[in-house]
């Protein structure tokens, strides 16, 4: 028999032999990364849950997590996460979209604008980020003030960063059709007021994601041009869509941009990396131990098998331990239930939405 391409490759790159292993819950190195993160690595995060567990482990490890905006004294340390600090690098809140994270880099250097303020009952909800103050801020000032607050750091957080975590979320998103302005959330459900002449929906496809975000790394490289960048897509289920599909299918459109995306920057930037969290939940074998009942939360053992990989993979050149040393499964279960209360928080207008149509 004659020679051919497969011939002699590893195991890793045929999934009869691979299956096992992903049916299990040992951590798996899965590629060799395009650049190191060792302990001396500035590293940022942005996005959603999986940047959040990403960030957790690192400063657990004692990696060179960087937090730019910590909370106040002041407030509780068991509070801080309900008000949105040390949930990422900044106070942002979840960065859902690529509309979302090109906008955040142009307002922290004064190239977007717009002032984006929602009212309701008397209290100010910054909307660029609604849920971080619970209840709304007592006065605008004060929401102004924080934001200013929060915009340098945000500058810091890019000039100074080595490497940026994103988590990619969403395509579906509200804009303002007036400036182009996107939202976190649709307008009304966390606060504010829906106006459909003001307020529309839009589902981005490839090309428009892929341009947000290159469009995103060449600003943010304008500033700072040793970033580097490690993109991961959210293994996380829709809550729901406002697309005209079934959220399933809605769901399965959205994964499929963002992974597409994350492969297309990696194939065209050595300074863009790409760590397959989505697919060590999502994939044949491993979504039965990742989900949970509701099959949209991930478990524990999901959580902790995702960043134990992720540590396997970039682990530095002393080739530490693959298991984070001071998470328990017992206190990484905690952890998700914690988060998946915050989340449940973040969407209770949408579930009261939800029941009300039904009823």
């Amino acid at each position: 028999m004659s020679r051919h391409p497969y011939a002699d490759l590893p195991d890793r790159h045929f999934w009869r032999r691979t299956v096992k292993a992903w049916r299990s819950e040992e951590p798996i190195s899965l590629d060799t990364p395009k650049f190191e993160i060792t302990q001396s690595t500035r590293i940022a995060t942005l996005g959603s849950c999986f940047a959040q567990h990403i960030g957790r482990v690192l400063r657990e490890r004692n990696y060179s997590f960087i937090d730019y905006e910590p909370g106040p004294s002041l407030l509780p340390v068991d509070q801080q996460a309900a008000y949105g600090y040390g949930l990422f690098s900044v106070r942002s809140g979840n960065v859902y979209t690529s509309k979302q994270l090109l906008q955040l880099l142009q307002r922290a250097f004064g190239e977007h604008h717009a002032e984006m303020v929602w009212e309701t009952e008397g209290r100010f909800y910054d909307a660029y980020r609604p849920t971080i103050e619970p209840g709304g801020f007592a006065s605008l000032d004060e929401l102004i003030a924080l934001r200013r607050s929060h915009e340098r750091a945000l500058k810091r957080m890019f000039r100074e960063s080595e490497v940026l975590v994103f988590t990619m979320g969403l395509t579906e998103l509200w804009l303002d059709q007036r400036d182009g302005t996107a939202y976190p959330l649709c307008p009304g459900t966390i606060a504010g007021h829906f106006d459909a002449s003001v307020h529309g929906f839009r589902n981005q496809g490839f090309s428009e994601v892929l341009e947000d975000m290159e469009l995103f790394i060449a600003g943010a490289r304008r500033r700072n041009p040793d970033l580097r960048f490690l993109l991961t897509v959210s293994p996380v289920p829709l809550a729901a869509t406002a697309s005209r599909d079934h959220v399933v299918v809605a769901t399965s459109y959205s994964k499929s941009v963002l992974r597409a995306v994350a492969g297309e920057l990696c194939r065209r930037h050595d300074h863009v990396d790409y760590f397959p969290s989505y697919e060590l939940v999502t994939s044949a074998g491993a979504a039965e131990i990742c989900f949970d009942a509701d099959m949209r939360n991930v478990t524990a053992q999901g959580v902790q098998r995702v960043m134990s990989s992720f540590v396997a993979t970039y682990r530095g050149p002393q080739g530490e331990d693959a298991y984070p040393t001071s998470a328990s499964v017992e206190a990484c279960e905690q952890r998700v239930d914690e988060e998946n209360r915050i989340e449940l928080a973040t969407l209770c207008d949408e579930a009261t939405l939800d029941a009300g149509s039904a009823s």
